[in-house]
């Protein structure tokens, strides 16, 4: 089982996640950061380092949430790796705990 980042992520991308993750299976896109399914161990260290509350336990994603499992897998494979923290993006506090960010994720 592999954690998700799911939508609460987007215009949001802090990386406090990326810098506790011991196989660095982050992959960094524009505004959203994706856990490669396959190179996740379960470690579950990344969740409580998430300061927008969007990682989750594959098996506790929520209902409304659950596309963000295949979102995850698709964009791991054509997304690079993430491999040390970055700053948040600029007006990241503003958007976190928005809801409805889909139409912003840049693919």
């Amino acid at each position: 089982m592999a954690y998700v980042v799911t939508e609460n992520c987007i215009k949001c991308k802090y990386t406090d996640c990326v810098d506790v993750c011991p196989v660095d299976c982050f992959r960094e896109g524009p505004n959203f950061l994706v856990i490669d399914p396959e190179e996740c161990i379960d470690c579950t260290l990344c969740v409580p380092e998430c300061p927008a509350e969007a990682i989750f336990a594959e098996d506790d994603v929520p209902a409304s949430q659950r596309h963000f499992i295949a979102l995850n897998a698709e964009l791991a494979k054509i997304w690079p790796p993430i491999v040390e923290r970055k700053a948040p993006l600029p007006d990241a506090d503003e958007w976190r705990g928005k809801p409805d960010k889909l139409k912003y994720l840049e693919k």
